[in-house]
């Protein structure tokens, strides 16, 4: 039997060890971070704009590899047959996205999106083209435009092997799934780092109040840029002493993909213009955009009576409703705001990972953070 001194230091570590991955397990807005005035979906969550699916591959192997794959289906039917509206924006393009331009040009999405690191787009290319090909339906495809980002994960990761399959990829696709998805260290966002900070897959929504139509925008971002980190409008960077020309792990550079999802019946031109307006989200977190960086924001819209056959007759007309131009502002500050609490939900889920040659990149000190949001909302 345990003497009592011996049991009262047990029950404290359990009730510290309980306390501590409760903590781990609650994301910014839980915690009392104040993200701007609309109401967000249930979950939260890209995947409360229904259809939407998420799957990620997370590969962690030996000291060095440190890498993965996620992946955004905008429906569960055949998207090759059935595409969807989408457009791009780029807002700095030192990066690589493989298939935007036939996005932008013809307007629509027909494979899953896939995030992954730099060098293995290619894998991804072949891993989505081989699903979709492989779909009953497509027996007679010979071409699919698989649409595949990226961000460096060269710091904790061999990036340099390229330990990324096309079988890994497909792995993803076919694990995706509706309802909560994982944030932080996982999928495409494993090796990231995010403003001198462990990065990662994070994901946020917003659901329209009925008057303004009662849409639902959701957003995922795959983390791994720098600059000078705010959080509810208290400098975070600054306080922590990581920001531009002072931290060198970062040194400002890096990349952010986007992923924008809406129910919302707008075609490609004002898919484009939400997708621009997710930039100004990046920089509410001290984004920057810099020299270095891979910003992509693909937008895609699930509204069913906007999906594009692949197959139509000749010279058949087509038909569609769609908002107008009046009707997006409230569209652009849901996405604005979600795209800001995604990135702070990478940053809260991503914990402290050790990687290649033994670097370590810490997680960021949420308590330290916490408290400044909370002394800045008392101090108003």
């Amino acid at each position: 039997m345990l003497k009592p001194q011996y049991l009262s230091a047990l029950i404290s570590a359990f009730f510290f060890l309980t306390i501590q991955i409760l903590f781990a397990q609650t994301r910014a807005r839980e915690l009392g971070v104040p993200f701007g005035i609309l109401p967000t979906g249930t979950l939260n969550s890209i995947t409360d704009v229904e259809g939407v699916r998420v799957g990620h591959f997370t590969k962690i192997e030996g000291q060095n590899i440190r890498t993965g794959v996620t992946a955004i289906l905008p429906h569960g039917d055949n998207l090759f047959q059935e595409k969807v509206p989408a457009a791009i924006f780029v807002g700095n393009g030192f990066g690589k996205l493989a298939g935007i331009t036939q996005v932008q040009e013809l307007g629509n999405l027909e494979s899953p999106i896939i995030l992954t690191n730099t060098l293995s787009v290619a894998a991804g290319i072949e891993g989505a083209a081989r699903y979709s090909l492989a779909q009953p339906g497509n027996e007679s495809v010979q071409s699919v435009n698989a649409l595949v980002g990226e961000t460096n994960d060269g710091y904790l990761n061999d990036i340099r092997g390229m330990h990324i399959s096309p079988d890994e990829v497909i792995q993803a696709i076919q694990s995706a799934t509706e309802g909560q998805i994982q944030e932080g260290n996982v999928g495409a966002g494993t090796g990231t780092v995010c403003f001198g900070w462990k990065g990662g897959i994070g994901t946020s929504s917003r659901k329209l109040p009925e008057s303004l139509g009662g849409h639902t925008v959701g957003v995922l971002v795959q983390t791994n840029f720098g600059g000078n980190l705010q959080i509810a409008g208290v400098p975070v960077g600054e306080k922590l002493g990581k920001y531009p020309f002072k931290d060198a792990l970062e040194k400002s550079d890096g990349s952010c993909m986007i992923v924008i999802a809406t129910d919302a019946p707008v075609l490609e031109r004002n898919l484009e213009r939400m997708a621009q307006r997710a930039m100004m989200g990046l920089a509410k977190t001290g984004g920057i955009a810099s020299n270095g960086s891979g910003d992509y924001v693909i937008a895609f819209t699930t509204h069913e009576g906007l999906r594009i056959p692949h197959s139509i007759p000749s010279q058949q007309l087509q038909k569609a409703e769609f908002l107008g131009n009046d009707d997006m502002t409230a569209l652009f500050l849901a996405v604005i705001e979600a795209t800001e609490e995604a990135i702070i939900n990478s940053l809260f889920a991503a914990e402290t990972m050790e990687g290649k040659a033994g670097k370590i990149v810490e997680e960021l000190p949420k308590e330290k953070v916490l408290e400044w949001v909370k002394n800045q909302h008392i101090e108003r």
